[in-house]
C-alpha cells in the first residue's frame, strides 16, 4: 500500500520516547506519504514543529486540547499565532474542541478556548482539527456559529451527526475504531460520509486497530483501518487510500507533485 496519509497523530507523545527517530524514519518505506501531528498543548506544539522541520513528509498543528483549557496561560493565543507565522509547515489549529467525558474540567473554560481558537484559525486562514467527546450538541452549535473549515477527528458518533458535520463543510476522520467488533455506530457513520469528505487517521499512539488492539499504535497500522473502510465503501483499498490522501492534502493545503 502507498499514499497513506495519517491525518492525526501524536508522535511527540512519551510513548515514542524510546524509538521516535527510528519509527519516523521507517514510515515512508512502509507506504506512509504524509503525517499530520496534532497538538494537545503549547509544549506539544513546540515539539511538533521540531519534528515537522526535521522530516519532509511531516506537517504539524498548533493548539490547546480542551482537557488543558484550565491551565493554558493568558498569552496562549499569542504563542500559537507566533508559531504559525514562524513555521510554514504548521497547517492547522488543533486539536481543539470540547470533552465532557470526565468530571473536573470546566465546561465554561473549554467553550471559551474553543471559540477563541476558532477565531484565531479564521484570522490565520487555517483549518481546525476538532475533538468532541460526549459534547455533540454544544460542539455543533459552536461550529454553526463560527463556520470553520477543517476536520472532525476520531469520529465515532451517529450517521445523523456525521451528515450534519458534512453539511457544515467539514471533513470527518476515522480511526481504527471502525475495525472493532462493537463499532456498529461508527460503521454506519462511515457509510453516510461521502468519499470527498473522508480522511483516515490513527490518533497514535492510541486507538490501534484490530488485530493489533491494545498495542502502541503507529501510522503503518492505518492499513487495517483502510481495509475496513474500503470494504464498507465497496472500493479497492489502494483506491480508497488514494482518495483519502488527496482529501488530506486538500484539507491541510499540501501541494502534491
Amino acid at each position: 500500500m502507498i499514499n497513506i496519509f495519517d491525518t492525526h497523530s501524536h508522535y511527540a507523545d512519551a510513548a515514542f520516547d524510546s524509538d521516535r527517530e527510528e519509527m519516523l524514519e521507517s514510515l515512508p518505506e512502509n507506504g506512509v506519504r504524509y503525517v499530520m501531528l496534532a497538538a494537545s498543548s503549547l509544549e506539544d506544539t513546540a515539539e511538533n514543529v521540531k519534528l515537522a522541520e526535521k522530516y519532509g513528509y511531516i506537517y504539524s498543528a498548533a493548539g490547546v486540547h480542551p482537557e488543558n483549557a484550565g491551565s493554558c496561560p493568558e498569552s496562549y493565543l499569542d504563542t500559537i499565532r507566533s508559531v504559525v507565522k514562524a513555521y510554514s509547515k504548521v497547517r492547522a489549529i488543533g486539536e481543539i474542541g470540547l470533552d465532557y467525558h470526565y468530571e473536573g474540567y470546566s465546561r465554561e473554560a473549554q467553550i471559551r478556548i474553543f471559540e477563541e481558537q476558532l477565531e484565531l484559525a479564521k484570522e490565520l486562514d487555517l483549518p481546525v482539527i476538532i475533538h468532541s467527546r460526549d459534547a455533540v450538541q454544544d460542539t455543533l452549535d459552536i461550529l454553526k456559529k463560527h463556520s470553520p473549515r477543517g476536520v472532525m477527528h476520531c469520529f465515532s458518533g451517529s450517521a445523523e451527526t456525521a451528515k450534519e458535520i458534512v453539511r457544515l463543510g467539514l471533513y470527518i476522520g476515522f480511526t481504527g475504531v471502525i475495525t472493532f467488533k462493537n463499532a456498529k455506530k461508527a460503521v454506519k457513520a462511515l457509510e453516510a460520509v461521502p468519499l470527498d469528505r473522508l480522511v483516515l487517521e490513527t490518533d497514535c499512539p492510541y486507538m490501534a486497530p484490530e488485530p493489533l488492539r491494545g498495542k502502541r499504535c503507529d501510522s503503518t497500522m492505518i492499513r487495517y483501518t483502510a481495509e475496513k473502510a474500503a470494504e464498507i465503501k465497496g472500493l479497492d483499498v489502494q483506491e480508497l487510500l488514494n482518495i483519502t490522501c488527496k482529501n488530506g492534502c486538500l484539507l491541510y493545503g499540501i501541494e502534491t507533485t
